[in-house]
């Protein structure tokens, strides 16, 4: 039987001075301001390890570092563990454009 590191994907909320960043508006062209601005990840540590090293400056997204506020379980629970990285990236991914279609702002790498 094949042991595996199990993946996650997370959702982290960002504070709206995040729009004050011309490169986050640029890739979220049709945002609506009045929604919430998210971080969309994939990891091999869970969620919150994974919070806590972006807000340490651990492999940090420099969105998340200045502008990250909380964890948003809600929207990524249900999808963890995920057996193969190569999935968690695809779900990154997907997640990320999900939110943004619905209106939102979002960074995933």
């Amino acid at each position: 039987m094949r042991r595996y590191l199990p993946y996650n994907v997370y959702v982290i909320e960002l504070d709206k001075e995040v729009l004050l960043s011309k490169k986050f508006r640029e890739k979220n062209p049709r945002m609506k301001t009045r929604l919430a601005c998210y971080y969309v990840g994939q990891t091999s540590h869970d969620p919150e390890t994974r919070f806590e090293q972006h807000k340490a400056g651990y492999k940090a997204n420099r969105f998340v570092k200045r502008y990250g506020m909380r964890l948003v379980p809600r929207k990524f629970r249900k999808y963890n563990p995920i057996e193969k990285r190569e999935d968690a990236e695809i779900l990154e991914q997907w997640l990320a454009r999900k939110l943004r279609k619905k209106g939102h702002g979002v960074w995933s790498n």
